[in-house]
């Protein structure tokens, strides 16, 4: 994939219910340069995908499109191929797979892990309280923006909880000028808690993605939640994962909607890590 495929690529992704956020597909291809293609048919891009290495343990398969017109005909399988070829070495590779795809990719050997839930919101005004906070400090926590954040604060909390410590990725997604960055940080300076917003596009209009959504706890989740979408009018969308027991269940509470599923699998040994602190995945198309 070149920069100047970018565009139409985020258009594929906008068309297709992505939904994705600014800057999001210059990001991927940021983080694996060798990881992202477009395919062609007579030198026309007629689809794309990506297979990105976070490491040499831990890949990702997603951004995996072909235009309606030219499906049937056997140019996913090409596209899917040559990503699974630029993982071939890697020992744990994980996607999204919409429903009606997880019989075709356990047949490449990818396995059930659990289901991703996207909720949706329609701005600040329509999330119930649950809990009561003061705003300014909680529980002896400051709220920190953007750059007031120690990069290496975020990436030591980021590291535990996700399945691959991912410093490069995180470091353009959260310094991205796009949207806002709140992190949760005591008198110590360790984080208890982040998250982004960003704009982004939606078949029919524009709306706001909220990910990663990380806390020690449902409680400070809701705080950071309410921060980050104070202030942003219109559709908020946020992707629970299904290995966090508590994210359903408080997003609903919240007032939420659910719109979509997806299934996470994974090929290889899956992470053994804990994902109880995680309730918004960063991206669907990077896991």
């Amino acid at each position: 994939m070149k920069k100047s495929d970018i565009p139409l690529v985020t258009q594929w992704s906008r068309t297709e219910g992505f939904a994705p956020g600014a800057g999001d597909v210059s990001i991927y291809r940021h983080t694996d340069q060798q990881g992202l293609w477009v395919g062609t048919l007579r030198k026309k891009p007629i689809g794309c995908i990506a297979g990105v290495r976070y490491n040499p343990s831990y890949g990702f398969i997603g951004l995996f499109l072909v235009v309606p017109e030219q499906r049937g005909n056997g140019y996913g399988i090409e596209l899917w191929k040559h990503a699974l070829d630029h993982l071939t070495e890697v020992p744990c590779i994980g996607l999204e797979a919409a429903l009606n795809r997880v019989n075709d990719y356990s047949k490449w050997g990818f396995n059930p892990s659990s289901p991703t839930t996207r909720w949706q919101c329609n701005g600040e005004t329509s999330i119930k309280r649950i809990h009561s906070y003061s705003h300014g400090e909680i529980q002896g926590l400051m709220i920190l923006q953007d750059n007031q954040i120690p990069s290496a604060v975020i990436q030591n909390y980021d590291a535990k909880r996700e399945p691959s410590p991912r410093p490069h990725f995180l470091a353009d997604w959260l310094k991205h000028p796009a949207g806002k960055v709140l992190a949760l940080v005591d008198k110590n300076g360790s984080c208890h808690g982040f998250g982004r917003i960003r704009p982004c596009l939606l078949s029919h209009g524009e709306g706001w993605r909220i990910g990663p959504l990380l806390a020690d706890t449902p409680q400070l989740a809701e705080f950071l939640l309410r921060l980050l979408v104070k202030q942003h009018q219109g559709s908020v969308l946020l992707d629970t994962p299904g290995l966090n027991p508590y994210a359903n269940e408080l997003l609903q509470k919240l007032g939420f909607t659910q719109v979509s599923k997806t299934l996470r699998m994974y090929r290889g040994y899956q992470p053994p890590i804990s994902m109880k602190d995680v309730y918004g995945l960063a991206c669907l198309e990077l896991g």
